[in-house]
This record gives structure tokens, sequence and C-alpha cells, in this order.
């Protein structure tokens, strides 16, 4: 994405000179939290490329009604600041005047100072500030019934032309996506029209011959083909689990059932993947339902054997649009009539409604809509007249482009397919990741000796964790546990890491013992640094004691070093010829060739919080930059989407490093940013450093300098968020994503499992690893010639691109003098 050359995005005017791209960016249909980053992603990339951005208020119902009022373009004077104006002066106006306005919810106000009977808005860079951190979409969104309508859709074209607009950027369902690329089918006739009525002029058919059209998909129930996350749908998880975290506490407390509604009307992604998060005993979706007419009695066998393990609470979770096989609605109410008349449980049922959709976009969310957004201004810049319009989706963690319509017409294939009870052909039709959350889900609710493998396949399966604690280690724990259990397997914790084997820390895990490890953080188990080899000998003879015959290590880089030392003392330890597989937990991401660690989600999503506290406080004093310093070894990836989902302007990483003129070039920049801003309205900045990007230029010793330098334009101050990178509640993502792999990595271990007279194959130690858009088993050798032993780390990751990415959406790279910020 970041290496597409620059391009000249410029149109011809009708006197045949060049003239920039005008592009514009609205939100449709329902709202979800990280529209307002996508916005903000597009206004900033679109400006940087070369274009006038706009934006469209209301949605189509905003361009249908176009702009009704004169416009009030207006650029506020930057302060006066001497020789700090920037050199480029007009060429970058930092506010055209109406950011404010939309940041405040201000724009329907009457008056000179209002937006009202003004749709189409001009934006600069700063009138899209601050928007990062807002759930729901500033720029508004309505349903509009007359753009479906020949003539709404006229009124919509002559908008886009009477403003030169030939690019749109739409952010919506998959009924908004529809009605984008029916504009663009219809074009041409559209236009033609306006032309014959006299509604625009033969010039004007001529120049906007063409309309560049890309979708972006902002829906929380994640119901979009062809794409495995949309924009809003992390964020609603989040709240998903925060609630039915708040109510296993006092549910465990009563002993009592709960019955949870959340959003999904033909998905139920929402409700799988809090299913797993949480823990919850059983969950009604569309697209699977009970597999018998009779699923009261289903979902009450389920739920007594549960309470028979000795299960205190009961939880179930109901997607909206659940249905049963003959597609009857499945109400949470009658559940819980059935709980409470059935079961004798006392029973409540909670509705989370429109709560699901509202607060602050997880940082996932903001990091999704802002990748998604920089990449649809690339594929309006590289679009022909015969390109197809695209969707911007996200598979793994590979940011894509598919053919909008494609994706449209297969989430519409979903829907019926379920009308139609085809629903093996509907589960097929959702991606890879959700039907491996079903069966997470499945195994993490099974009890019964159906799935259980041949006695001589049964495993005694060990369970350590090595390194730092990181958000999901339990949450794979336990479900590696449970996934145990049903197949027949004992899963053996090892408490303490290999000091704890050494002492003997060595128990079975049961079923119940596991059952609330989901949502904790740290490391129920504990762990350490220590690796095997501090003796050899002694980890070989407990392996052996223990009788072993499958381990699984669970940490961060630490653990992989404990996985190749014991690989490699196989010809000298028979102990160790045994399957072993790593499944990477740390809140560095420092494994090699793996994109995601378990842990880094949460860790990112508590240094984004802690960014968006300390932004308040920077802009509160208004001219106050504050040095951030995060946790990660010698690796960036942390401080690097920190900046990213938080908007900070700057970012130092150990990959880079720091030198002298690298920190004048920031001084000198920050000079020209805060010269720009309006007077009496700064924003306060944040610059984020890893803790080892440079052992000279300290936190302490950046802020004292650009406290001295700044002066009189800015204050500096600084933060170290230590430790707390690594506590806390684990994210959603993190849980689910530990949940699945662990599932992946048990299996990896019965497929390489052999007797013990066998000697082990190379292939049976191995690291499981997310690769682009699939999870793959690397065998140490491949890993090893990733790694960069002596920083821990990769020799390179997907990631590092990003760090120019943020200091372009901060403004560094726009403003500074001295190229890019590069140490040569």
């Amino acid at each position: 994405m970041l290496s597409t050359p620059l391009h000249s995005p410029h149109t011809q005017d009708h006197d045949g000179r060049s003239a920039p791209r005008k592009l514009a960016v609205m939100t449709s249909g329902g709202d979800s939290a990280g529209m307002n980053a996508a916005v903000r992603a597009v206004v900033k990339m679109g400006l940087y490329r070369g274009c006038e951005t706009f934006v469209i208020r209301e949605g189509w119902a905003g361009l249908v009604n176009g702009n009704t009022a004169p416009p009030k373009e207006r650029r506020p004077a930057a302060r006066d600041a001497g020789d700090y104006i920037d050199p480029e002066g007009e060429a970058f106006c930092t506010t055209y005047g109406e950011g404010e306005l939309l940041k405040e919810g201000a724009g329907e106000g009457a008056g000179e100072e209002g937006l009202r009977g003004r749709y189409v808005v001009r934006v600069g860079w700063d009138d899209v500030r601050g928007w990062m951190d807002i759930g729901g979409t500033l720029i508004g969104t309505a349903r509009c019934a007359e753009f479906r309508e020949r003539e709404g859709r006229l009124k919509a074209t002559e908008t886009l032309i009477s403003h030169g607009i030939d690019a749109l950027v739409v952010v919506g369902g998959d009924g908004s996506l529809t009605g984008a690329d029916r504009l663009r089918a219809e074009w041409g006739s559209l236009v033609e029209e306006l032309e014959k009525t006299g509604r625009i002029t033969s010039q004007q058919r001529k120049t906007h011959q063409h309309l560049t059209i890309t979708g972006l998909v902002g829906s929380i129930d994640n119901d979009m083909a062809l794409t495995d996350l949309t924009i809003g749908a992390p964020t609603a998880l989040h709240r998903i689990c925060e609630a039915v975290d708040s109510i296993s506490s006092t549910a465990s407390s009563h002993s009592r059932a709960f019955v949870v509604e959340v959003m999904g009307r033909h998905c139920g992604w929402l409700a799988v993947m809090a299913g797993i998060a949480t823990g919850a005993d059983f969950i009604f979706i569309p697209e699977r339902p009970p597999q018998t007419d009779n699923w009261e009695s289903e979902m009450c066998g389920v739920l007594q054997q549960h309470r028979s393990m000795g299960k205190r609470k009961t939880i179930v979770i109901v997607a909206e649009g659940a249905l049963d096989r003959n597609l009857n609605p499945i109400k949470p109410a009658y559940v819980a009539d059935i709980l409470t008349n059935r079961l004798g449980l006392d029973t409540r049922v909670t509705t989370l409604g429109h709560v699901q959709r509202g607060g602050k976009p997880c940082a996932f969310d903001r990091v999704l809509a802002t990748l998604q957004g920089v990449e649809a201004v690339e594929a309006v810049l590289e679009a022909t007249p015969q390109t197809p319009s695209y969707m911007i989706g996200m598979k793994e963690n590979k940011i894509t482009r598919t053919s909008l319509m494609e994706a449209v017409e297969a989430t519409q294939g979903v829907a019926k397919a379920i009308e139609e009870r085809k629903f093996d052909e509907a589960l097929a039709l959702r991606d890879p990741e959700f039907a491996e959350g079903l069966e997470a889900f499945d195994y993490s609710t099974y009890i019964g000796d159906e799935r259980k493998l041949p006695p001589k396949e049964q495993l005694r399966v060990a369970i350590v964790h090595v390194g730092a604690p990181a958000g999901g280690m339990n949450a794979a724990t336990r479900m590696a546990a449970r996934f145990c259990l049903a197949r027949g397997h004992t899963p053996i914790a090892v408490h303490n890491g290999f000091t704890g084997l050494l002492e003997g820390n060595v128990r079975e895990l049961s079923w119940l013992q596991v059952d609330n490890w989901t949502a904790r953080g740290g490391s129920e188990l504990g762990t350490n640094r220590v690796l095997p080899d501090t003796d050899i000998g002694a980890v070989a003879s407990a392996f052996q004691k223990h009788n072993f015959d499958a381990i699984l290590l669970v940490g961060g880089y630490e653990a992989f070093s404990a996985l190749s030392i014991m690989e490699k003392a196989r010809s000298n330890y028979p102990a160790f010829q045994i399957p072993m597989v790593h499944l990477p937990a740390t809140i560095s991401n420092n494994v090699p060739l793996t994109e995601f660690s378990v842990g880094s989600d949460t860790s990112l999503n508590a240094l984004v919080d802690a960014c968006d506290a300390i932004k308040q406080s920077a802009s509160a004093s208004r001219n106050r930059v504050f040095v951030v310093e995060t946790q990660g070894g010698k690796c960036g990836y942390l401080a690097t989407m920190g900046a990213l989902a938080s908007g900070a302007v700057i970012v130092y990483t150990p990959e880079v490093g720091i030198n002298l003129d690298l920190l004048q070039k920031d001084v000198q920049f920050l000079k020209r940013r805060f010269a720009l801003d309006v007077k009496g309205k700064s924003e306060g900045r944040l610059i984020i450093r890893n803790e080892a990007s440079s052992s000279v230029y300290t936190t302490d010793h950046i802020t004292r300098v650009l406290k001295e330098e700044g002066a009189p334009l800015f204050d500096s101050r600084s933060a170290n968020l230590g430790h707390t990178l690594q506590g806390g509640t684990p994210s959603p993502l993190d849980r689910a994503r530990a949940s699945r792999l662990a599932i992946r990595c048990i299996k990896f271990l019965e497929q390489h499992s052999t007797s013990r007279q066998a000697a082990a194959s190379a292939a049976s130690a191995a690291v499981i690893t997310i690769q682009g858009s699939a999870v793959k088993f690397a065998s140490i050798p491949e890993v090893e010639a990733a790694a960069d032993p002596k920083n821990r780390r990769a020799k390179s990751a997907w990631w590092m691109p990003l760090r120019a990415l943020s200091e372009i959406l901060g403004g560094r790279r726009s403003l500074a003098t001295g190229g890019h910020h590069v140490v040569g």
C-alpha cells in the first residue's frame, strides 16, 4: 500500500489546465465506531496526495438535498509565529473553518456559524483532527428513500457535478454500498439526462463523464462477505464482552442464569465471538440453528451438564436474528422461561441494544478504519473508467480490494440461504474464522465421550507459560484444556514455567477449574524467563517423570527459544522426542514470521486508552507536547501501532533509532505545526517513544530538549506507561484469537504424535503463525532464518511501513523541511 509511487491526482479543467482531483467521503446506513477514523484517514491521505477534499453530511440524503445555502469557506489565519510559518504557505491549508462545528455537533445550528442547508463541505487538515477517538459519525448518516428513486439519484449526480467532485468514498453497510454501485452504473445516463434537461452544461458533461467510487464497510454486525472484519464490529464486541463480564460476576454470586441478546440480524459473528470471549454456555445464531426441532431440550441438556460439573452461573447469548430450523424466531424471553420452568434457574434477561453501537472505537477499529481509508484513496487514484467499484476489506492481516458488487451479492446470498434453510451454504459463505470460531465455542462447552480419540491415541499434554505475561494466555490455556478433555487427552499445567517443572509444580487441569480464565489477564499458571538449558538434563528427566506425550508453550520470544533448545537436544534426550508447539503470546509482538501475537491487541488498547487520556491533558493545556514511553523491548510494533491508533505525530522505534539530526528536524516540524494552529485553538500533540529506541536520547532527554527549543510556541511533558501495558482484562480479539489458535495447536500435536520408540520428525516442533491471509505452522529453521537474535525480533515485519503512514497522517511528512523521517 505505502510502496505505491506518489500519483499526480489531477484532472483537466475546461481550459485544459491541470486541476486537482476532488474527493468526497460520506457515511451512510447504521453508524459504527471507527467511521470517524475512516473519514479522517480519507481526508488526510487525500490532501497528502494533492486532492481537494469534501465531506458529505447526512449520507445519501445530503447528496440528494445538495447545498441550499451559499458556501462560507473560511480560512482562519495561523498565529503570528515569525520565522516558523511553513514555507509552503497557502499550499497547506489547515482548516476551512467548519471542522469545529462538525466535531461539536453544532452543524445544524442556524445563523452565520451554522451549516444548515449545507451538506457538501470542503475540509482541510485540521478540520478532522481529534476525530479518531470519537464514536459514531460526526458527519451524520440518514436513511434516504428518495435516493432509491431515479430522480433522487439525478439530484445526487447534480450535486456532485456542481461541486466538481469526481471521486466518492462511501462508508456504510451493504445497502449503502449497493446504492453507491448503482449510482456509478447509471452515471453516464444520469449525466446525459441532466444535460438534456438543462441542469448541467455540455462542458460539465464532458468533464464529468466518469465517477470513481470506493466502499468501506461500516457495520457492527460484521455481516459483509469477502472480508474478515468490518469497521465497528471489534468495538461492538468490546461493548458486549464488557457487559457480559460484568453480568457474569453477579450471575455467579447468586447462581443465576442470564439470557443476553446481542445484535446480528443476519449474522451471528458477535454472538459467536462473544460466546468464546466470555465463556458463555450456549449461543443462538441465524446461520446455524439448533440441530433438532426440540431445541429446548437440546439446550437444557447442555446447561444441565455444566451445572452438574459445578458451575454456579449460566450465560446464554442470543443474536437478534436467531432462528430455529423451521425459521421461527428464538426470543430471549422464551429462552428465559425455559430455563426457569425446566431447570428451575433464577433467570434474568438483558438486551444490550444500541449500547453496542456507542462509545469510542477500540484500537483495532481505529487501525482498521485508518488503513482501509488510506487504501480507499489509493484505489480512487489508481482507478480507470474500466476499473470496477472496489470494496476495501481485510483477510487475516492483509488489506484487500474486492469487487464491491461481488461482496454485496455474496452477503445477500447468506440471507437467501438462511431463508431457504440451506444453513451449511450460509456458513460456507462466511469467512474461515467464523467456522473456526463456532468450532472453538462448541469444544469450549462440550462435555461427553463421543469426540474422544481411541485410548492409544490419547496424550498427556503439558502446557507451559514462558516469558512475560500477556493478555490472552489464560484464554489459550482454557481452550487447550477444554479441547484436550473433549478429545480424551490429559491437560497438564506446569506452574511457574521451567522453574516450576523442576520443582514439581505440575497438576492436571479439570473442566471446571479453567472455566473463568478467559477474561483473566496475566498468567494463571505463572510465568518467567527461565529457559530449559538452565538444566537441560533435569528438564528432560521431569518430562519422563510426568510422562509428557506433547507440550504446548505459550509465550513470546523466550518460548520460541525454549522450543528451539529442546528440539536441538532431541538426539541426546529421548524425552524430547515428542511433538512440541509454540503459541506466540507477547505484548511486544516480536516473534518472527507471525504477524500477530496473543496479547498484543490487549496491550495496544491499554496504550491507546492511556494516550487518549494524556491527549486530553495536552489539549486542555493547548500548547503542550507529551512524549509517551511504551514497552516493547527492541521491537517497535507497539509504539508504531499505538501512534497510528492514537494520532501521534512522531514515533520513535528501535528499528530506526534516534540521532541528533533527526531530533533537530522534529523540533522544527513541531514549531511549524504549532505555528499553523489557529490562535487559541492549538491541539495537544503526542510523540510515542519505544523504551529501547536510543540509550542516549531518552524520554526525559527528548522532553527537556522540546521544552527548551519549543518555547514560546509549546511546552513539553513526559509519561512512562511501564508495566501497565502488560496487565488488565484481555481484549475480546485476543481471547478469541487465543482460543482459535489453541485448538489448532492441539490438533498439530495430535497429528505429529508418535510412539515413544519412534524418533520425532523435525516437522513435529513448530510455531503457529499468522502470515498474510493464512494461519501456518512454521518450522524452527524457518523462524530462525527470519529472526534477528541479537535484538530478539524479526529481521523485517509487515507493520514497519506503517510508521511512515502514522507520520504522514500526523503531518510530519507534509511539513518537515528535512524530508522523510529516516535515520540514515
